[in-house]
C-alpha cells in the first residue's frame, strides 16, 4: 500500500455509523444511522458519501480500519451462537460460582448475574493438569469422541474448551478441537489457552465462553462485509481495531472477536493520546460520549492506560464485580450508559434516573420522529437549547422539539409536577452528575487529582455535556479536537498494528530462572510478532515486555515493564527494584521482609507509533465571527441566556469565543457555558478555558 493512498476508519456505534476518509492529507467524515440487522449497509452508505465528497472511488481506498460494538452488544443482550462448554470434571459451574464476592456488600436480596450458559450446556472429560503444567490424569480420546456425539446431538454451533491449568500446558485442549474438527467440522471451536492463557480459571473460562458465543456472529458479519465492500470496487486488505489500542488482522478478529469487545471506545483513546502528544500534555482525562454510552480514561505522558480484565454487561448500577469479566489486553477506561439515546425514567424514590437503557437509532430519542416515546439525553439537549432541530447530523435528520417536550413532560414532568424545561435540565444534570461520578472514582482508584488534567472531548454527544463536566470536575482546561464528533474512527486511523501475547507461568523471585525467564519471553515475543506480520510485513516491529509481580499470598498483582535489556537478560535484583519501586508508588511504601512472585508475562509487538508534530500554541486574539444567538439554558446559573452563535469552520486561528456561546460544526456542537472561553488552535482544536481575568468575564 502506498502511503499516499486513501484510508478509511469505520466505527460502528449503538446510534451511528461513523466513516471517516483521509485523503490527501484531508479528512472527509460522515454519520449515518446504525442498521442493527445489517450493519454493513449503514457501512457502505457512510462509504459512498464520504467518497463523493473526496472525489474518489471506493477501489482508490488503500486501508480500511473498522471498529464496531457488534461483540459488546451481542453480550449484553445475549443474542450470541448456541454455545456448549466442555471443562475438567468437577468445575463445570465455575462460571455460575464466579468468585463468590458480593459486588454490594449489604444488599440482602442481591441477585447475582446469569452466567452466558446455563448449566445443562456445560460438560466435563475427566482428565486433570496440575499447577506446574505436569498431566495427572490423561485424558481418554474415546471420551471426547462420545462428548463429540453428544455435542452433535445438542445442535451446537460453537464450542469452548475450558480445562484447569490449560494455560501451561494445553495438549488436552488441542486433542478435545482435533477430535471435534474431525467429528463435527461445522462446529466452531474456541480453546482457552488460545483466547486467553492466563491463571484464574473463572476469568479464563468466561473469556473463552464469551468467545465462542459470538464468533459465529462476528465471523458471519466480517465475510459479509468483506463480500459488500468487494462488491462496491474495495479491493484493500481490511484491519480490526482491538480492544488493547492497535489493529489486527480480518482473520485474527474473525478467529478471536472476544479482543474487539472494546474495539470502538480503543479508538477515542489512541485519538485522544495522539491529541495529547501534539500538545505535550501528560495528564489528559479522555471523554467519549456517543449515542449509547459515555467513556472515561486516564492518559499519562501520551500513553492510555492500558489492563488485562475488564467487565462488560454490568447489571447493578455499573458496579465493580457485577458484569461478565473479560481476561485479555484492553485499554482501561470506565464506560456508563450515559450517551445522547440514553432514556431517563423516574424511579420508586422519584428521583430522575438516566440509562443504561438506550434508544440507540431504532426508534432514537423522540425528537427523531421514528416512533420514540421516551425522552432521551438528546430530547433534552433539544429543549435547553444545546442542538438547531434543522442542522442535526449536518442537517441530515430534523429534530422535533415538540415531540422531545411531550415525551419529558409525560415520562418526567407529569410525575414530579415539573415543565418540559425543568425537566430537561434534571435530566442533563442527573447525567453530567453520572459521568462526574465516574470520573472521580476512576481518578480516586488510580491516585489521581483531575484539577491537574486537561479533557480532551470526542464523540457526537461530549462537547454538548464537556464545559459543563468541566465545571463539575474543576479541570480549567478542555480541548475539542477537529472531527471530535466521528473521533474514535479517526483514531483508527492514528492506531499501529499490535498484538500483546501472555501467558501466566507462576515464578518466585527466589527461584529465580533467568534462563527460563528469556525462553519465555522469547517465544511470546515470537508470537505477538507473528500476528503483527500478518498484517505488516514490512514496517519494523518494537517489543514492549511487561510483567505482573505481587507480594507472596497478595490477590492481585500490579504490572512491571520491562526494558529489552532487562527481558533478554534478566536479573533478580533489577526485578526486585523495579517493583518495589511500583509498588511504593502506588501504596506508598514496600514490604518488609516477604518474597514476591510473577504470576503472567507479556509481550506486545507493535509498529512504530505515528510521528506527531508539537501545535505552536496562540493566547487569542481577535473575536471569531458571530452568525446568530439562541436561547441557551445555562446549568451552572440555572438561567435562559443569550448565547453567541459561532461556525467552528469561520473561526481563524487565535480567534476567541467567550461563553455562554455555541461552536456549531456537521457532526457535533460545542456548549460553551459563561464561565468558559474558548480559542482556536492553530491545529484545528478549539481549547477551552477557565475564565480568570477581568476582561474574559466581560
Amino acid at each position: 500500500m502506498k502511503k499516499s493512498a486513501p484510508r478509511l476508519g469505520v466505527d460502528i456505534g449503538g446510534t451511528f455509523t461513523d466513516v471517516v476518509l483521509e485523503a490527501e492529507g484531508q479528512i472527509h467524515s460522515t454519520k449515518v444511522l446504525t442498521t442493527y440487522a445489517a450493519p454493513e449497509d449503514a457501512i457502505v452508505d457512510g462509504l459512498a458519501q464520504v467518497c463523493a465528497k473526496a472525489a474518489i472511488t471506493p477501489a482508490e481506498i488503500g486501508q480500511i480500519i473498522h471498529g464496531t460494538t457488534l461483540a459488546t452488544n451481542a453480550l449484553i443482550e445475549r443474542r450470541g451462537a448456541r454455545t456448549a462448554l466442555i471443562t475438567t470434571q468437577g468445575f463445570r459451574d465455575v462460571i455460575e460460582m464466579r468468585t463468590e464476592s458480593r459486588f454490594e456488600q449489604y444488599d440482602l436480596n442481591l441477585t447475582l448475574p446469569e452466567p452466558l450458559l446455563p448449566r445443562q450446556m456445560r460438560y466435563t472429560v475427566r482428565e486433570r493438569v496440575d499447577a506446574l503444567g505436569q498431566i495427572l490424569i490423561p485424558l481418554e480420546r474415546a471420551e471426547v469422541e462420545a462428548l463429540a456425539d453428544e455435542i452433535a446431538e445438542g445442535g451446537y454451533d460453537s464450542v469452548a474448551v475450558g480445562l484447569i491449568h490449560s494455560y501451561l500446558n494445553d495438549t488436552h485442549e488441542r486433542m478435545i478441537r482435533d477430535v471435534l474438527a474431525e467429528k463435527l467440522p461445522e462446529v466452531m471451536v474456541s480453546i482457552s489457552s488460545e483466547v486467553s492463557p492466563q491463571m484464574r480459571e473463572y476469568e479464563r473460562f468466561n473469556t473463552v465462553v464469551a468467545n465462542a458465543y459470538i464468533k459465529p456472529l462476528m465471523k458471519s458479519y466480517l465475510g459479509r462485509l468483506e463480500g459488500r465492500l468487494r462488491d462496491e470496487g474495495v479491493g484493500c486488505n481490511i484491519f480490526l481495531m482491538h480492544s488493547g489500542g492497535g489493529i489486527i488482522s480480518l482473520e485474527s478478529a474473525a478467529e478471536f472477536p472476544v479482543r474487539l469487545v472494546e474495539s470502538g471506545p480503543a479508538g477515542g483513546a489512541v485519538f485522544a493520546a495522539n491529541i495529547a502528544a501534539r500538545y505535550g500534555l501528560d495528564k489528559v482525562l479522555s471523554f467519549d460520549m456517543g449515542g449509547t454510552t459515555a467513556k472515561i480514561c486516564l492518559i499519562r505522558n501520551q500513553t492510555p492506560k492500558t489492563s488485562r480484565v475488564f467487565e462488560v454487561a454490568r447489571t447493578y448500577r455499573f458496579k465493580k464485580g457485577s458484569g461478565m469479566p473479560i481476561s485479555i489486553p484492553v485499554i482501561d477506561m470506565v464506560e456508563i450508559g450515559a450517551g445522547g439515546g440514553s432514556l431517563a425514567h423516574v424511579d420508586s424514590l422519584r428521583q430522575i434516573r438516566v440509562g443504561p437503557e438506550s434508544a440507540g437509532s431504532e426508534p432514537g430519542p423522540a425528537c427523531y420522529g421514528r416512533g420514540g416515546t421516551k425522552p432521551a439525553v438528546t430530547d433534552a439537549d433539544l429543549i435547553l437549547g444545546k442542538l438547531d432541530p434543522d442542522n442535526f447530523a449536518g442537517g441530515s435528520i430534523r429534530l422535533d422539539a415538540d415531540s422531545s417536550a411531550a415525551a419529558l413532560t409525560s415520562v418526567l414532568g407529569e410525575v414530579l409536577d415539573m415543565d418540559a424545561q425543568t425537566s430537561a435540565f434534571g435530566l442533563c444534570e442527573v447525567v453530567d452528575e453520572n459521568m462526574a461520578n465516574a470520573a472521580r472514582v476512576h481518578a480516586v482508584e488510580n491516585g489521581e487529582d483531575l484539577s491537574e488534567y486537561t479533557m480532551i472531548a470526542f464523540g457526537g454527544a461530549a462537547p454538548l455535556h464537556a464545559g459543563r463536566l468541566c465545571e463539575k470536575l474543576g479541570i480549567d482546561r478542555l480541548l475539542v479536537p477537529p472531527g471530535a464528533g466521528v473521533g474514535s474512527a479517526i483514531g483508527f486511523l492514528r492506531a499501529p498494528f499490535s498484538f500483546e501475547a501472555n501467558r501466566s507461568v507462576y515464578m518466585k523471585l527466589s527461584d529465580f530462572d533467568a534462563e527460563k525467564i528469556k525462553a519465555l519471553l522469547t517465544d511470546l515475543r515470537a508470537e505477538a510478532t507473528a500476528f503483527v506480520r500478518n498484517c505488516d510485513p514490512e514496517s519494523e516491529i518494537l517489543s514492549e515486555f511487561k510483567v505482573y509481580m505481587r507480594y507472596s499470598g497478595q490477590g492481585w498483582e500490579i504490572p512491571i515493564i520491562l526494558s529489552e535489556d532487562q527481558a533478554m537478560a534478566p536479573r533478580r535484583t533489577s526485578f526486585e527494584q523495579l517493583f518495589e519501586q511500583d509498588y511504593t508508588r502506588l501504596f506508598g511504601r514496600p514490604v518488609a521482609g516477604m518474597d514476591v512472585e510473577i504470576t503472567v508475562w507479556s509481550v506486545n509487538a507493535t509498529t512504530p507509533p505515528e510521528t506527531v508534530a508539537r501545535t505552536q500554541e496562540t493566547t487569542g486574539a481577535a473575536m471569531a465571527p458571530v452568525c446568530g444567538e439562541r436561547h441557551l439554558f445555562d446549568a451552572a446559573t440555572g438561567a435562559v441566556v443569550e448565547a453567541r452563535l459561532v461556525q467552528r469552520d469561520t473561526m481563524a486561528t487565535g480567534q476567541i469565543v467567550q461563553g455562554p456561546a455555541a461552536i456549531t460544526e456537521d457532526e457535533t456542537t460545542i456548549i460553551l457555558p459563561a464561565s468558559r472561553r474558548a480559542i482556536r488552535q492553530q491545529d484545528g482544536c478549539i481549547d477551552i478555558r477557565r475564565k480568570t481575568s477581568a476582561e474574559d468575564k466581560a
